[in-house]
């Protein structure tokens, strides 16, 4: 029996959601979009092992608000990640959810139509269709973690996985982060400091039970083997720290937890202090530190979109369809120019360091 003056105080309404078999069901993968799904997840792996001298480029909008211009941006993605593939591995950056430490708008799945109407089961069908569509067109995925059952409704899509700088010290994110399939990166606080993401590491190569939803939307405790493949990604905090000095404290923290030396460098957030200019500075940068022989940058990650910069959200018929509504992102001609210095200078460090046969 329930008691309305102890239970629900502050609930307004309950909206049952179709569960993630409806939902996989309804929105099924393909031969061709598995194939993408599980090569991403594979090369990922091998370039973490060391066994890819390629680096992992997770780049794309902060965040998805328009489906048809995130298409284009995704086939030019894909024809110039073809073009670089022999250096840099590229992964498209999707991000439906958007944390936020106040109010405001919380992405596509939770509100698609961006009017306050949370129409969350119609954006999480928006979401597997756009993910189909970038896994077909043959780009590998990449997103943050926040909602805690969002994994097991557009997880299977996934090629990468964020733990967000918010969210690394949280113990809920640790454990699924334990039990997802694809390798994960942790963001250093938003502070700067690098405990919460190694600790975060450290926990989710390790074993875990926790409480969660099946396929069919039951309730179960999840046992976990541990994930292997978790690694950090520098974000800055109060300043950047990408420079070779912050490398090499991030690397010291590495050695001291035993973890393996792989660091990702976000070229946006706090490095670029969110002026998407200096985003190229920072890329810059980290290849001058690959050039001079550093082996534990695996890769970086670059905000872009087809627009530079970002506007204000509005009525969704003024926005312009290519422009972030989030961070403020470089535009697609700096995304070719600063990719293809990068693939060009790899080429060069790859050929220098070719062992003769």
């Amino acid at each position: 029996m329930s008691h309305p003056r102890l239970e629900n105080v502050n609930i307004k309404s309950v909206v049952l959601l179709a569960t993630p078999r409806d939902m996989q069901q309804a929105v099924p993968q393909t031969v061709a979009t598995l194939s993408t799904v599980l090569k991403g997840r594979e090369t990922i792996e091998h370039i973490l092992d060391g066994d890819d001298p390629r680096l992992l480029a997770i780049v794309g909008p902060c965040s998805i608000h328009n489906l048809e211009a995130a298409e284009e941006y995704a086939r030019r993605l894909k024809a110039l990640s073809d073009e670089i593939a022999e250096t840099i591995y590229v992964v498209m950056r999707v991000y439906f959810e958007k944390p936020r430490s106040v109010l405001g708008w919380k992405g596509l799945i939770n509100d698609p139509y961006m009017n306050d109407t949370f129409h969350i089961e119609e954006g999480i069908r928006m979401a597997r269709h756009f993910l189909l569509r970038v896994a077909e067109i043959g780009l590998p995925a990449a997103t943050e973690i926040l909602d805690t059952l969002m994994p097991q409704y557009i997880g299977d899509l996934m090629s990468w996985s964020a733990i967000g700088a918010r969210t690394s010290e949280a113990q809920t994110h640790r454990e699924i982060a334990s039990g997802i399939s694809t390798p994960v990166g942790f963001k250093n606080a938003t502070d700067g400091s690098l405990s919460a993401a190694v600790n975060g590491m450290l926990s989710a190569r390790g074993p875990h039970h926790f409480l969660g939803v099946t396929e069919d939307g039951l309730p179960a405790v999840f046992g976990t083997t541990g994930n292997p493949y978790p690694h950090i990604v520098l974000r800055g905090g109060k300043g950047p720290n990408y420079d070779a000095d912050s490398i090499a404290e991030c690397e010291a923290a590495l050695r001291a937890a035993k973890l393996p030396l792989n660091i990702i460098v976000d070229c946006s957030h706090s490095n670029s202090d969110k002026k998407p200019e200096r985003q190229g500075v920072v890329l810059k940068d980290i290849l001058a530190q690959i050039e001079r022989g550093n082996r534990s940058i695996r890769g970086f990650m670059l905000e872009s979109n087809l627009e530079w910069g970002s506007q204000p959200i509005r009525d969704p018929k003024d926005l312009r369809p290519g422009q972030s509504v989030t961070d403020a992102c470089i535009d697609w001609p700096t995304t070719e120019s600063l990719l293809r210095e990068a693939h060009a200078r790899c080429k060069t460090c790859m050929s220098a360091n070719a062992r003769p046969s």
